[in-house]
């Protein structure tokens, strides 16, 4: 039986060439970067180049890009880091309620550090108004973090056009976006949209786990909250890099489709999808007004979302129920998109990679189908 993985958004698997690099770099060219011999030196050349790829990708100088362990790591470094050196400035940060994990447990401890965060509501369809974003500014705002993509419903946030709106007002207010569901997917300049901070993630686009980087723009200062060490990474990272992994990285990004190449794949997968999603009574749709064609969410309403998706996977059909950080958790981004319970329960989250063929598509639906009508409906 054929495997049909639709969980991209939770992680991607590993090309041969991307593992076959990171072979390399642990049993060949296995050098500490800081040596000062052939073999570290080797080993800091893989690490610049990667730092260069990824920067490329962002239209930014290679010397803004820092290594970390995942999103999460990125994540930390950026709001605790942002939020120490501006704290004589103000106290006020802002974000959402449909934040992952790593961002909205971040500012919980920043609360419990004196500052004050404000979590601003999603719409009914699951965006953040950019509107109620600039109206939520205020004196003492230091920071405002939003993500650009979704996890859970796929939601596209315009910073290619607030961020410049939020500068041009509060060009002192930095600014941090959550890319790690945009960054490889489609395309982002940082020549255009002038965001300060920048978080993305390795695993979600073929690199291995345990890899991510932060775009810290130059002249912005972070001060690191932990790791003190030997000074790598400029200082914000301490520690031995995972060349490895970061060589990967790299390489998984040169590897990637055009974003023409993604675009026309994703789009046409998605439109198959809700084309044949229609057949069912009892489904949902998750769609925000403005959203991503690489991740879809809607309810199978009846049936719980945890035993879907082990019905799933007994048909060789890989999704999800929604963030893979939730561990089985109600979702808090549809708690906050205020949907019924109902349709909470029994959500779905379908996420693609440019692997992913029509064919996954049908064995989904398929599966779907036989779970409609096997399965004890609620």
């Amino acid at each position: 039986m054929s495997l049909h993985y639709l969980d991209n958004s939770a992680t991607t698997p590993v090309s041969a060439p991307v593992a076959q690099k990171a072979l390399d770099l642990m049993t060949s060219r296995f050098g500490n970067p800081s040596s000062l011999h052939t073999l570290g030196f080797d080993a800091e050349q893989e690490m610049q180049n990667a730092r260069k790829t990824i920067a490329g990708f962002l239209s930014v100088d290679p010397e803004t890009i820092t290594f970390t362990s995942g999103g999460t790591e990125a994540n930390n470094l950026a709001l605790l880091g942002a939020a120490e050196s501006q704290k004589r400035r103000g106290k006020h940060i802002l974000t959402t309620q449909i934040e992952h994990p790593s961002v909205l447990n971040t500012c919980k401890q920043l609360e419990k550090l004196g500052f004050s965060v404000q979590y601003l509501a999603p719409t009914k369809g699951g965006t953040i108004s950019p509107d109620d974003v600039l109206e939520a500014i205020q004196e003492d705002t230091i920071l405002i973090s939003i993500m650009m993509v979704n996890n859970e419903t796929g939601a596209l946030f315009p910073w290619d056009t607030v961020a410049s709106k939020i500068k041009k007002q509060y060009p002192q207010i930095l600014l941090h976006s959550d890319m790690v569901q945009a960054f490889g997917k489609m395309p982002i300049s940082l020549s255009k949209i002038p965001l300060d901070l920048l978080s993305c993630s390795g695993h979600k686009i073929g690199a291995p786990k345990g890899v991510g980087a932060l775009y810290c723009k130059k002249g912005v200062t972070l001060r690191p909250p932990f790791a003190f060490g030997g000074g790598q990474e400029k200082g914000l990272r301490s520690g031995t890099e995972n060349v490895p992994a970061i060589a990967a990285f790299g390489m998984a990004v040169s590897t990637l489709p055009s974003f023409a190449e993604q675009e026309s794949r994703y789009q046409a997968l998605q439109k198959q999808l809700l084309e044949d999603l229609k057949s069912f009574e009892n489904v949902s749709l998750h769609l925000p007004g403005s959203h991503v064609p690489y991740i879809s969410h809607f309810s199978l309403c009846g049936v719980k979302s945890e035993t879907l998706v082990h019905f799933l996977a007994s048909q060789n059909v890989f999704v999800s129920g929604g963030s893979a950080c939730a561990k089985g958790k109600q979702s808090h981004v549809l708690t906050a998109m205020n949907l019924p319970k109902r349709e909470i329960d029994a959500s779905l989250r379908v996420s693609f990679s440019p692997h992913n063929t029509k064919e996954d598509i049908k064995a989904l639906i398929e599966a779907l189908e036989k779970a409609d009508k096997t399965l004890v409906h609620t």
